[in-house]
């Protein structure tokens, strides 16, 4: 199989473990892009997240972003697709948050919005890595009802970051009965879209535009809100980082993202 475009999950794939990409990997993904393969972006990430990714890996052009919710063209500056959470669930989905003492956090199409009071002590909710990004590109907002009300329509994932396991867990059993996707994500973190969106979707999507089929299609990943996109590209590659359900699913095991992973699985299938 002669594979035409690379998906690349962000925080724990295409990102080692100090939040860098290395140099051997920007290396690899320039050189498969000179080539003319098209390598895109599939994060659960919002557009200001992209900021310092994107600058360094400017020839990509493409983003399958907030987890299937936004498929974006940096180039045109303009989303492709965008899939927002119904009003009434956002709301049903603060309130959880506010119950659960959770970090509550909304993404728009160009937005990244969260409370004054959680931006600042991130680490409560296992999130401390994230603190200078939230700091420098995060929206604050003190009532998140209020500014889901001055915004409907617009936001496109809400994802909830908890203290514990535990609360993580009671927050999937209240929410499984709504028309929503909750997805565990790293840390004790849930992210929940649209009901249908995720990863999976948006490159679903992508393709359709490029005139790709989804056969000619690789993706990496390493967490469960990949498992879908890995197993609905031609072939589906879970980092020596992943965690063991996700390797399970997988057609091919690379090394870790301390190791250089993607440029490993780049020299063995492109």
């Amino acid at each position: 199989m002669r594979y035409k475009l690379l998906a690349l999950d962000m925080d724990g794939t295409l990102l080692n473990s100090q939040k860098q990409i290395t140099q051997p990997t920007i290396d690899a993904i320039n050189r498969l892009l000179d080539r003319g393969v098209h390598v895109v972006f599939a994060s659960g990430r919002n557009l200001p997240e992209m900021g310092e990714p994107h600058r360094v890996l400017d020839k990509i052009r493409y983003g399958v972003l907030i987890s299937g919710g936004l498929v974006y063209d940096f180039v045109a500056d303009k989303a492709l697709a965008v899939h927002p959470v119904p009003f009434d669930i956002i709301m049903k989905i603060i309130d959880l948050g506010i119950e659960e003492r959770a970090m509550i956090h909304l993404h728009t199409v160009k937005g990244s919005i969260a409370r004054r009071q959680d931006i600042d002590h991130m680490a409560d909710f296992h999130m401390g890595i994230y603190q200078t990004m939230f700091d420098r590109i995060c929206e604050k907002a003190d009532d998140m009802k209020r500014y889901a009300f001055e915004h409907e329509g617009e936001i496109i994932k809400v994802n909830l970051y908890h203290r514990s396991a535990e609360s993580r867990q009671r927050s999937v059993e209240r929410l499984k009965h709504l028309p929503i996707e909750p997805v565990f994500a790293e840390g004790t973190s849930l992210e929940a879209t649209p009901r249908g969106i995720s990863k999976a979707s948006g490159l679903i999507e992508l393709c359709r535009v490029l005139g790709v089929s989804i056969e000619e299609t690789v993706a990496i990943g390493d967490a469960p809100n990949d498992r879908e996109m890995l197993q609905t590209a031609g072939l589906g590659i879970a980092m020596g980082n992943a965690e063991d359900e996700i390797k399970a699913l997988a057609g091919f095991i690379t090394l870790d993202n301390d190791h250089d992973g993607i440029a490993h699985a780049i020299d063995k299938f492109f």
